[in-house]
């Protein structure tokens, strides 16, 4: 019988720190698969920030929250050892909604599990530059934000790994692009590697200040964080322009609702469009996006950096470094 240990939602968090409170690492036996389901043997965890809003006990959120009880699910990567679902192959690389487990159990309808290229050089690019976050980037800044060639665009959280790869999606589509993000190192890493316009560092910057110098004003802004960040933007936008509100990064570490922008009447004063979204709207159209992704993958146009925690019993950690801005690029846990 296989054994699984995995991690469980015993309270809802208070904060983003501190989760070993919340959270309790346990062992149990795997039960048989029922008909459908699919189990894998688990190598790679993606930590993201929307699963913060799991754990919260709101009710208005993007989907239901976890009961307490419940084991902690997140973005897995691994290998099929068990399958009673023809289209999921025993020996199969696949990505999906899992467990924050060693040995997954999943219903692929209800989890967009899919069966991934095993050649890809580095498999972590399947949570990076040929992943959800990517996908998220490419919808945001291409569809949603609708940006064109010569327009100014605006990426909040610039440096994680969303927002890393929105910059590069905007660049790659003709835009200018502004990174904002807080210290030096994630601004250094935005200019030198991510190859954005202008780096802001909001921590030791005046945002708004800095963007008031943009001719013509911003056109498109890919928010991940909400918040000042967005009020500062929101007073700087060019006519017409277009808000993508991809994450609420600035409120996540509350069970509040978030309070609405302060400059919100600039909606009105600049003729703004202001859409959110969410990419488990869109895992039907994957097929879709990935020609584009992996051609700029391949040629260099679309690169992540990884920051890599291992082992499962060092989750929290990672989980908590990337909620807390000590990261550059994408967050995963290697099993």
């Amino acid at each position: 019988m296989t054994r699984c240990r995995f991690w469980r939602l015993d309270r809802h968090p208070e904060g983003n720190t501190d989760f070993a409170r919340f959270l309790s690492l346990q062992e149990e036996e795997c039960t048989p698969l029922a008909e459908g389901e699919v189990r894998i043997a688990v190598e790679w965890l993606s930590m993201d920030a929307g699963t913060r809003m799991w754990m919260s006990p709101r009710t208005d959120g993007y989907q239901p929250p976890l009961p307490l009880g419940s084991k902690m699910v997140g973005l897995v990567l691994g290998c099929v050892i068990e399958s009673a679902n023809a289209a999921y192959p025993v020996g199969a690389l696949v990505r999906g909604f899992g467990q924050w487990a060693d040995v997954a159990t999943v219903v692929p309808a209800l989890t967009g599990l899919e069966v991934v290229d095993a050649n890809v050089a580095d498999p972590r690019q399947h949570f990076g530059a040929l992943g959800m976050n990517a996908w998220t980037a490419y919808v945001g800044v291409r569809e949603v934000a609708a940006v064109k060639p010569g327009e100014w665009l605006v990426v909040s959280a610039a440096a994680g790994a969303t927002g890393s790869l929105a910059c590069q999606v905007g660049r790659n589509l003709g835009a200018k692009v502004i990174g904002i993000a807080g210290g030096a190192d994630k601004c250094r890493y935005l200019t030198d590697e991510v190859g954005v316009d202008m780096a802001i560092d909001y921590r030791a910057e005046d945002v708004s200040a800095r963007l008031a110098a943009v001719p013509g004003g911003v056109n498109a802004f890919f928010d991940n964080v909400g918040g000042p960040i967005l009020d500062a933007v929101l007073g700087n936008m060019a006519h017409y322009g277009r808000v993508a509100v991809c994450g609420m990064v600035a409120g996540y570490d509350t069970d509040a609702p978030m309070p609405g922008p302060a400059k919100f009447d600039q909606v009105l004063m600049r003729r703004l469009r202001i859409e959110g979204f969410f990419i488990p709207d869109f895992l039907e159209r994957g097929a879709e996006f990935m020609p584009q992704l992996r051609t700029w993958l391949d040629e260099g146009k679309l690169e992540v950096r990884f920051d890599e925690t291992a082992g499962l019993e060092n989750v929290l950690a990672a989980y908590e470094r990337m909620l807390t801005g000590k990261n550059i690029g994408k967050v995963v846990v290697k099993l």
